[in-house]
Order: structure tokens, then sequence, then C-alpha cells
């Protein structure tokens, strides 16, 4: 018998339109999940049952009066800790934000919220959303359910655990060099990256960010399908005055061939062999299902992208989260932030210009190659899901994780969406795909992600065993 946390958002919101069990169930068994996993993986790390409850009881009743309750009517979700969620704590990690609660809630969370959402916990993240690991002093440390030698990744480690755990059906997370997609892949999931723009997001708890994050920040959807990505990302999407980048694009675009890219190493990235058999799989698998697939030597430029997101990023976080780095005390954030601005080099206001000039560039070669062929299909990262804690074990150790995920860090910077696939398992670790599509053609992935989703194994819930 399937569990009720078992199920999948889209099984969900279609069994409580038809009566055939209410949002108050749902819930419950949901916070009964929470009582009894989250202890062992700390995933959730703010609690809300009554006030899931709540929204639950809301949904029932619309539907009693014969209202609409919109399409995520009853699904549980969660909500990452480093954005707004009136009444809580936006902690983003760190015991400096232990009590910066938010006066409102983000326009993402009110998105959900509207669409029908019960919002169960808020999920962890490493201290400022630094990592592709998921640890902090405020919070602890994330484990992976379905192996808890390797991380769940980061930075939304928290989400994408709940939904490997069941936790929740679906988790939000966000990204501005991986991390919907790693944390997705790390815990055997599909996880959307969605284009620059498409979902409206703000915190009013924080001034508003600099130019690196105005130009690669995007929020987004981690769940057990695609179908559920797609039901997602259409309710996170609806437009927001409070968010000026915000562009209220169709959720889907005209008819497009159905042709992709293979490429399996990156600006010649070293990739593993359990990572270069699941991408030759996937490839396999888009072909039965009609899709023409080419190999090609070498994707539009990626390390040119991921040096500009560097670039970026650490111009971004020198003002002023520098200092805040150094206050909360943060051993693992002290030593990564170290070692990315080591890689971002000193920058000036000439070489923040310089890098916003040459974005546009390898944005138009991602745009060009695209146009005639709309999927390309890349590694998530180079190598199977780390080792918990593997990047703060030396310079050196940092250095592999930093190289392997030259795809995570190169796409923001392009405004592409991407999509992480699971594909299955490699020995004791999940393994998946990313494909990368033009802009606001996130219905583009989802086509061919259902496909490879198609010809694979499910994804199911991972119960620990420690």
């Amino acid at each position: 018998m399937t569990e009720i946390w078992q199920m999948t958002a889209s099984r969900i919101a279609d069994a409580v339109r038809r009566r055939e069990v209410s949002a108050t169930e749902v819930a419950r068994a949901h916070l009964a999940r929470i009582d009894a996993v989250n202890s062992a993986i700390n995933a959730v790390v703010q609690h809300m049952a009554d006030e899931a409850l709540a929204a639950a009881a809301a949904v029932d009743a619309a539907l009693s009066r014969g209202d609409d309750p919109g399409p995520l009517a009853g699904v549980p979700l969660t909500v990452k800790v480093n954005v707004d969620q009136k009444g809580h704590a936006t902690t983003n990690g760190l015991r400096l934000q232990e009590n910066l609660i938010a006066p409102d809630d983000n326009p993402l969370v009110a998105n959900l919220r509207r669409a029908g959402g019960v919002i169960v916990g808020r999920t962890n993240t490493p201290a400022f959303s630094l990592r592709w690991f998921t640890n902090n002093g405020l919070h602890g440390q994330t484990l992976n359910p379905r192996n808890r030698a390797i991380t769940p990744g980061g930075s939304s480690g928290g989400a994408a655990a709940a939904v490997a755990a069941g936790l929740c059906a679906v988790a939000h997370g966000t990204d501005i060099a991986g991390s919907i997609r790693y944390p997705a892949y790390a815990c055997g999931l599909h996880g959307l990256r969605p284009s620059m723009g498409r979902v409206p997001a703000w915190n009013a708890s924080a001034p508003d960010r600099f130019i690196g994050a105005q130009l690669m920040a995007v929020s987004g959807p981690i769940a057990r399908s695609i179908d559920d990505l797609e039901l997602a990302l259409a309710a996170m999407s609806a437009a927001d005055p409070r968010d000026p980048a915000h562009v209220a694009m169709p959720l889907k675009g005209p008819d497009f061939p159905r042709r992709a890219a293979l490429c399996l190493a990156p600006d010649g990235m070293p990739v593993s062999d359990p990572v270069r058999a699941a991408l030759l799989d996937a490839a396999r698998r888009l072909r039965a299902a009609g899709w023409q697939v080419s190999e090609i030597d070498d994707c539009p430029p990626m390390r040119e992208a991921a040096r500009i997101n560097a670039v970026l990023w650490m111009a971004e976080m020198r003002q002023g989260a520098a200092e805040m780095v150094a206050r909360e005390g943060d051993a693992d954030a002290q030593f990564v932030f170290a070692r990315m601005v080591q890689d971002a080099g000193e920058s000036d206001l000439s070489d923040l210009m310089k890098a916003l000039q040459a974005r546009t560039g390898v944005m138009r070669a991602w745009e060009t190659a695209l146009r005639d062929t709309p999927v390309i299909l890349t590694p998530v990262s180079g190598e199977l899901p780390f080792d918990q804690q593997l990047d703060v074990r030396s310079e050196a150790d940092f250095a592999r994780v930093y190289e392997a995920q030259l795809p995570q860090r190169a796409l923001p910077v392009i405004g592409q969406p991407g999509l992480a696939v699971a594909t299955g398992q490699a020995g004791d670790r999940p393994v998946g795909v990313q494909l990368i599509a033009p802009r606001f053609r996130e219905d583009i992935l989802i086509a061919a992600g259902r496909a490879i989703e198609a010809a694979g194994p499910p994804v199911t819930v991972a119960t620990p065993d420690w």
C-alpha cells in the first residue's frame, strides 16, 4: 500500500480535488513523517505544524464551498531558510540572523500559498548558502537519506533531503551556482533551475542584492517527478509587482524540433566513468523516445561563464558579506569563501565592467547554439555525489570539488534554464544528467526530462536506516 507521504505532488493534488483524501489528512501524514524521520537527517529546521494544519483546513473548506483551492491543492511543501516566510526567521544558516523575522512572504512563498500549497516546514542550508554541502553552526548538518556518507548537496541540501525522505512532496530551492540542480542530483531527484526572471522573488527582511545576484540567483522546485516540477513551476511563476525583474512569459512556447546535443566533457573537464555512462544512457533514452541526439566535441563556453560567475558573485560577497563571514565564525564558510575569493581574484570596477561585457558574448554563443538544437545534455557534476564535507578537508579537495562543479557554476551566468534529471544509481550513489534549453523554454526541458524519466527506474522515497 502506498503511504500518503510516498505520493507525488501531482497525485496528491488530484486526490484532494477528487475528495479521495482531505488536505488535512495529507498534512497530518507528512507532519507525522517529519516527526518520525527528520531527527535522523536534519532537513527541516523550522517546524510549523499548526500553520500547516490551518492551511490544509483552508483548502478543505474551499473544496466544501465548491471553490477552486488552486493547482497545488493540499500539496505539502517546504521553503528554504534563505527566503522570507512571514513570521519566521530568514536565517540563511547564520547565527547572526537567528532573530531576523520576515515581515512578509517572499513573492514565491505567497504564490505557493495562493496555489493551495501547504508549507510544512523550512529547510536547512549551509551558512550563507555558500556550499555544495549543508552544514552550519546554527542548525547543524543535514544528511542524505539515501546514503549518510555522501552530501545531500547544497545549498538547498535540506530541501532535497526533505523530498527524498518523504517529508514533503515538493521543496523550494535557490540556485546561484547549482544550489537546486546539485542537491537534486545528490539525493536522486529532479531539480529545475528556471530562466532568470521566471519566478518572482524578494526578501523584505534584507536590502536588495547587488548586480551578481540580480543577474544569477533564482528560485525553483525540487521533486520526485518531472510532472511535479511542471506543476510547482506554474505555481511559483505567478507575477508579483514586488519583483521588477519578473518577466511574464508563457510557460509553453511554440513547437520545437526534438533535437539534442550530447556533450560528455564540456570545456575538457574531467568526467568520471559512471557519470559518462549516465549521459550515454540518457542519450539512448531520448533516441528511443524519438529524439535526434548527436554527440558534440564541446558545447558553448562553460569555463568563461564560470569565471564570470566567480567575479560577479565574489564582488557581491565582498560588499558586506565578507565582514559577516568573519563575524559569523563558521569555519567551513570561512574556508570556502577564502578559496572562492582566491579563484575569482582581486577585481575592481573595471574588472566588473569587463565581466559584464564578456557575459553578453557568452550568452550570445549559447542562444545561437540552442536555436536549432534546443537541448544540450551535459553532466550535472563531473563526479558522483561527494563524500560529506569533502570540500573543506584541504585546498586540493576543494579544488577537486570546484572543478567537478563547472556545469553548476557556468549556467547561472547565461540565464538559460537547467534541469537535473535523476537517472538511477551508480553503486551506492545517485547519478543523473543536466539538460539546458533556451531562455524561457522550461517546457522543452520538461518534455526531454519526461522522456528520460519514463525510460528509467522511478524515483522512490528513502527511509534512513540509521
